[in-house]
């Protein structure tokens, strides 16, 4: 099988705030950051610690009955659990108290007090264990959108996506194995929504998904301590190598306007972005009064002006402009 192509996610190291704003967040790539100041949450956050200071909190989590998990097809169910007894049940492999079998998997998403109006909030949840926690200064307090607590079973795998905003994935213990493709990839990931239809990133169907192979793959493996940098629309892929618990921050790297205010996840498209992609829709409709000929030849006129007006690659030879069928699916 044709392998895609691997490229290393650069590691810096010794980054504070002026080599951050200077070197790499104007370059809109992936880099892992190795070095900064986590606090003393690498050293304390052992299971017995996570489940003493962070108590009996009900939490709602995601559980599996195999580890990889796949948002569009809903192959988890939700259950809700203390999140002492949680992070117990997260770390062991085989469980004597289990929903669905014994070997079952958990993701815990941390989430706002109201979860459909304020994101989550480590210092709001877990005010025990956010102080363990310091959140690297790279950009200003005003930007700062959430902080989002993930908590894994070993082996666990979630499915490719991307965000609108910036962050930062700090591991803080445990190992992870995080996969990345270009925004400029999004046509060879097949997507629904804000997700990728290719499940299995490491064997995909290629008869069902062939352009696939098309996309670079960045690929870096996050040691306790490490932080990724993982630049606004950036795919990514994660796979908890060992239990592992992490924090995600966001923030707005865009004025804030540009935002859906009724957004507490942050992986709704920016607000300039829904009305351009909704107006599209309309004018495809339009289209559909005529005959297939005609839609063929302006929906190409049409491709071509959008590259021409979006696309950062102007050299991008002109087959690329013809999309494979079934590319793009509306939202699950």
């Amino acid at each position: 099988m044709e392998l895609q192509e691997k490229i290393p996610v650069p590691v810096f190291t010794e980054v504070d705030r002026d080599v951050f704003l200077r070197e790499i967040c104007p370059e809109r790539r992936p880099a892992v950051l190795r070095g900064v100041s986590l606090g003393p949450c690498l050293e304390k956050w052992t299971v017995e610690y996570l489940a003493q200071r962070g108590g009996d909190k009900e939490v709602k989590i995601h559980v599996s009955t195999v580890p990889q998990m796949d948002f569009l097809h809903k192959n988890f169910v939700y259950r809700t659990l203390p999140f002492n007894e949680f992070v117990k049940r997260a770390s062991e492999k085989k469980h004597s108290d289990f929903f669905l079998c014994e070997d079952e998997s958990y993701y815990l998403r941390s989430l706002g007090e109201d979860v459909r109006k304020e994101p989550a909030d480590l210092n709001k949840q877990f005010p025990d264990l956010a102080e363990d926690f310091h959140i690297p200064h790279f950009f200003e307090p005003d930007q700062f959108f959430s902080s989002v607590f993930r908590i894994s079973s070993c082996g666990l795998q979630l499915w490719t996506h991307y965000d609108v905003m910036d962050n930062l994935l700090a591991q803080v213990t445990g190992v992870k194995r995080v996969v990345l493709y270009s925004p400029q990839d999004a046509l060879h990931l097949y997507l629904s929504g804000d997700k990728s239809e290719v499940l299995d990133i490491d064997a995909p169907d290629l008869k069902q998904f062939p352009d696939f192979v098309k996309a670079k793959r960045y690929e870096c493996v996050l040691e306790p301590g490490d932080l990724l940098f993982i630049p606004a629309l950036w795919f990514h892929n994660t796979t908890a190598l060992l239990f592992g618990v992490g924090v995600n921050v966001f923030w707005r790297h865009l004025p804030a306007d540009s935002y859906d205010k009724k957004d507490p996840y942050g992986n709704k498209d920016p607000v300039a972005a829904t009305r351009a992609l909704q107006a599209l829709e309309r004018a495809l409709h339009t289209l559909d009064e005529l005959p297939a000929d005609y839609r063929d030849f302006y929906g190409r006129r049409m491709i071509h002006l959008i590259q021409k007006r979006t696309f950062c690659d102007s050299t991008q030879e002109e087959s690329d402009s013809t999309l494979p069928s079934r590319q793009f699916t509306k939202p699950g």
